[in-house]
């Protein structure tokens, strides 16, 4: 299993622990498809206000197993994606989309089965006359993305790796897997965390 593969079956939560508490997307993301999960490369896209034209001319960079992450100025319930839009992204290779704006067509979304998070599900339209930019820095939920950063996407939502601290990343967070691994063997077994971890000292001082 490579890095990405280890990176989307360890989620979102795991590895921002793991990470150091790093790259937290603070959104509420819909996830269209139920039960998907995501890491890859950030392809990122600044759209013009309230418009989607970049996100038509972002589906020829789009390389396999790219994360293409779709943000405007003012997030807004605006819907940047829908049904035909994500088509093409999925026949592009990408592993999933992360629109920090609306998408409609969700049912048609989840049908086709490309993972895809959004702050919103709307059906108001976009407008595509607003030249924007690709393969730039962009902010989603507080949390700064660079292309090639890898975003890791689940049903608790999204953390960002910055792409130079992959390796380690992924190290820790084996590792934070394993630990928890052990723990829950043992609260399987009866003992309880308020002990294990310490936390009766704290609350009662002994």
């Amino acid at each position: 299993m490579n890095e990405l593969a280890q990176l989307a079956r360890l989620g979102s939560a795991t590895v921002y622990e793991a990470g150091g508490r790093r790259g937290y997307i603070d959104l509420d993301l819909h996830q269209i498809v139920p039960g998907s999960r995501v890491a890859g490369p950030a392809r990122t896209v600044r759209c013009g206000q309230d418009d989607n034209l970049m996100v038509h001319a972002v589906i020829e960079r789009i390389e396999p197993g790219d994360v293409v992450v779709v943000t405007m100025p003012q997030p807004r319930a605006v819907a940047l994606v829908g049904d035909l839009l994500a088509t093409q992204a999925r026949i592009a290779g990408a592993a999933g989309l992360l629109v920090d704006a609306s998408v409609r067509d969700a049912e048609e979304l989840a049908a086709m089965g490309l993972p895809v998070w959004a702050r919103w599900v709307r059906v108001r339209g976009a407008t595509k006359a607003v030249v924007g930019e690709i393969d730039v820095p962009v902010t989603v939920g507080g949390t700064s993305i660079r292309p090639g950063d890898v975003v890791v996407l689940d049903a608790d939502g999204g953390a960002v790796v910055d792409a130079e601290r992959v390796r380690d990343v992924l190290v820790a967070a084996l590792e934070r897997e394993e630990k928890e691994r052990v723990k829950r063997e043992r609260l399987s077994a009866g003992e309880r965390s308020y002990d294990m971890d310490g936390l009766r000292a704290v609350v009662e001082g002994v």
